[in-house]
């Protein structure tokens, strides 16, 4: 209320009225000063002292040469009106925030965790009772509206099953003081499990191709699937993301800054098809809508797949800096567009499928420091069997994945050795679960041994194959025998195995050689346990122990990039410059 309800009110000379109309008690001896901008009777009245009134005085003046106030009848009336006008506004503005909440709600999208067999296992707890937690962020191409048409360009592929342009796992450390990021190049060949459509119910083969072909085989549960069987890395959640919704988040955050060293077009060139459109002069830009999509989905301009993983990588790291500079967390108008954007433009597994966890899951990203963050890309290799397609670098994508299986963070900034209750963690590494699945007795379990310790300059060790199948026999693998084929080329030591009911049988012919659980691995390139002996064992019969990683201790090919770093600059294939 703005006027007491008091009789005779403002009629005094005593008594003057502010520019709002509102009349303010004398600044003399008499009257009651404003308190926290409230007017005397605001106030609740007083005596001249600060001490409530007893009925007299109630004017505004509030002093006690004032009038007797109202009959107390009527200030009743009054601080009843107030009440219940009060009470509709609070139901009022509870009531819209329950729909709005509700509203956000029903924009999610939500769909299965997984979508075939895997073998990871999630992660057990530290010595202070905390977890890891794995998210995997896929980039969806999906041209079925007429928004990701406009924007995604070919209106043949309209109706097609999308596919996994871009995918990274990010991972927060156990303690949340840190967090890595890793992007898989969307034309590396995987194995793709056995997986079967949410929707549908089509049930999809495992097979062996590029792993953006994945979400087209049974949607964002079977490329988590198939990234649990490639890594051993339990993935707690899965995120998709089309075109449109990238540009409507980078409209809500007002822009991301990239760098480019020269300018750079991507357009279409003489017997090079396609390109992005993304135009930009040498220098700091800031990109958003339409644009940010063009730096996210560039390729040529840039070179090569893993180097558009880089400058993924840079646009991540930027927007991470410009939402904790804008204090998008409690900055309610922004976070409001932000979540009318996220909801909208996201669709996720259903264990987070509400805007509250959602919103904790923001605030557990929050938490870590942008120089925690480290931006990197699985290390790989040209595939011989398709010079446009990659394959993972074995040793090097084996070390990045064990240190995301024990929590080891990619920096070494945190304290070192301390856990986050002062302890030692004395939980067994991830990476050396056992499997739950038996063992069969050793004179009943079928090996292959294959000789693949040929490198690009060394020649395969002559018998290799022979010498670890001899050595299986005397350990009782009665039926191990060698593989008489041509000497294969692998980086590292792996056991493989074609199905679930093997697993057991793979770890107890890798346990009796000294080869981690790390290196069992579930394949549909073999029909039986296949130990494949790589260039890292060229002697001896006992698997030589690898070294434990330690923290910050990444492959140099991993392209990694600090959080904080605002200096990064892409540079520009020549043929795209202008």
């Amino acid at each position: 209320m703005t006027r007491s309800s008091v009789h005779g009110e403002g009629t005094r000379p005593d008594v003057r009225q502010d520019a709002a109309g509102r009349e303010g008690g004398r600044r003399g001896d008499g009257g009651t000063r404003r308190r926290n901008g409230r007017s005397g009777d605001e106030a609740g009245g007083g005596d001249g002292s600060g001490r409530r009134g007893t009925g007299e005085g109630r004017g505004t003046g509030g002093g006690r040469g004032g009038r007797r106030g109202a009959p107390p009848v009527r200030k009743h009336r009054v601080l009843r009106w107030s009440a219940t006008t009060l009470a509709v506004l609070i139901l009022g503005t509870a009531g819209a925030g329950y729909l709005y909440y509700e509203h956000l709600n029903g924009n999610i999208q939500k769909g299965k965790r997984s979508g075939g067999d895997s073998t990871a296992r999630k992660a057990e707890p530290n010595a202070a009772g905390q977890t890891p937690m794995n998210i995997l962020l896929i980039g969806s191409d999906s041209r079925n509206s007429d928004a990701n048409v406009a924007l995604g360009g070919s209106r043949d592929n309209r109706g097609n099953p999308p596919l996994g342009d871009v995918q990274m796992l990010i991972h927060l450390s156990a303690d949340r003081k840190s967090a890595a990021v890793v992007s898989i190049p969307r034309d590396t060949r995987v194995d793709i499990p056995n997986c079967e459509d949410p929707d549908t119910g089509e049930k999809f083969p495992a097979t062996n191709k590029i792993i953006n072909e994945s979400l087209a085989r049974g949607g964002a549960g079977c490329t988590l699937t198939t990234w649990e069987n490639l890594t051993g890395i339990y993935i707690d959640h899965w995120m998709t993301i089309d075109f449109a919704g990238v540009v409507s988040m980078a409209d809500a955050i007002g822009g991301v800054e990239v760098c480019v060293d020269q300018n750079v077009w991507d357009r279409p060139l003489p017997r090079v098809p396609g390109g992005s459109g993304l135009k930009l002069k040498a220098g700091k830009t800031k990109v958003q809508g339409k644009q940010a999509l063009q730096w996210l989905r560039t390729r040529h301009a840039w070179g090569s797949d893993p180097l558009r993983a880089r400058a993924q990588h840079m646009y991540m790291n930027s927007m991470i800096r410009t939402l904790k500079g804008q204090n998008a967390f409690t900055d309610t108008g922004r976070l409001m567009n932000l979540a009318e954007a996220a909801t909208k433009s996201l669709k996720v597994s259903e264990e987070i499928g509400t805007v509250k966890k959602l919103y904790d899951l923001g605030m557990q990203l929050k938490t870590v420091p942008t120089d925690r963050i480290t931006m990197t890309t699985m290390p790989t290799v040209q595939d011989p069997k398709d010079a446009n397609h990659l394959l993972p670098a074995g040793a090097d994508a084996d070390k990045m994945w064990a240190m995301l299986r024990d929590d080891i963070p990619f920096d070494n900034k945190g304290d070192k050795g301390a856990k986050t209750d002062g302890t030692s963690d004395a939980k067994q590494p991830a990476s050396e679960k056992a499997s739950a699945d038996p063992a069969a007795a050793k004179d009943q379990i079928g090996v292959l041994v294959t000789n693949a310790t040929r490198t690009a300059t060394l020649g395969p060790v002559s018998g290799r194959a022979g010498a670890i199948a001899q050595e299986l026999v005397g350990k009782g693998f009665t039926k191990a025998a060698r593989d008489s084929s041509v000497a294969l080329s692998e980086e590292s030591t792996v056991v493989r195995y074609p199905s679930a009911e093997l697993e057991g049988d793979a770890q107890a012919v890798a346990k009796s050689l000294g080869i981690p659980v790390s290196s069992v691995k579930k394949s549909t390139d073999v029909s039986g346990v296949t130990v494949v002996v790589g260039a890292d064992w060229r002697t001896g019969t006992e698997y030589p122990k690898p070294k434990a990683p330690k923290a910050g201790d990444l492959p140099g090919s991993s392209d990694a990039i600090n959080g904080s770093d605002s200096g990064q600059c892409m540079p520009v294939y020549q043929p795209y410059r202008w």
